[in-house]
This record gives C-alpha cells, structure tokens and sequence, in this order.
C-alpha cells in the first residue's frame, strides 16, 4: 500500500512504462514511502464501456476520455494528497494522450485497522512493530 487504480482508455505499453516510473515516484515523494510499497493497476475501459454526458463511447470531442485514479492508502495530510494530485496527473494526461482536466484523482482513504495483509490487521501488526513503508 499504497495502491492505484487507474481506468482509462487502453494505452501503448511503451508510455505506459513511463507513467509507470512517474506515478512510482510521485508516489514515493508525495507520501515519503519505499517503491517496494507502491503497486499500480491500469484497468483498460473500452470505448463501448465508458459515457459522459450521457453519450456511450468517445467521439474526440472535449479533449479525450477521463482517466480517474482511485488511490488506496493510510491516511495522508492534505498537503500530502495535493502534492500527489499534482505529481501524478501529468504523467497520466501524457500516457492517455488527454489533458489535465480530464484527470480525476480520489483519495480512498483508510485507517490501519481497516486493512488487512497476509490476514491480519495493519493496526495490529503496527502495535507490534512501527511500519514506515505504508
């Protein structure tokens, strides 16, 4: 943790490559965690499974499709989760060949005890042995 979930548009590999490294490393400055921490998961939408304004598909008009980003993580300060905001959208408006504006973040939030890894809550394994990669 922290996870990304990114539903877009279908892109080259090669840029997604390259969003790849930015996301990883905007993610690891923004929230002061390890690479190791950081996992993204780009989520291919069909054309014929998105609509706006009540329109199914893409026609080019209005700059391209939205990309929105679900970001999972322990609970950030606001400073922590505009600079994220800020780092990211960049390298996903280039990778989806889109503008900024059709880049949505929301920050899913979660407390440690509201996750669980190898089946046992983070506050608990926290109460344990403070984890500083989160």
């Amino acid at each position: 943790m922290p996870y990304l979930e990114i539903l877009a548009p279908s892109a080259p590999e090669t840029r997604k490559r390259a969003a790849s490294r930015a996301l990883t490393d905007g993610v690891v400055t923004s929230f002061g965690v390890e690479p190791s921490t950081v996992t993204l998961y780009f989520m291919p939408v069909a054309p014929h499974d998105y609509a706006h304004e009540g329109q199914l598909g893409h026609d080019g008009a209005g700059g391209g499709t939205r990309v929105f980003v679900k970001v999972h993580a322990y609970r950030r300060t606001p400073a922590q989760r505009r600079a994220l905001a800020a780092a990211i959208t960049p390298a996903l408006a280039a990778c989806f060949a889109t503008t900024g504006d059709n880049v949505a973040v929301y920050f899913l939030d979660r407390e440690r005890d509201e996750v669980a890894h190898d089946g046992h809550l983070a506050s608990d394994e926290a109460e344990q042995q403070p984890d500083h990669t989160a």
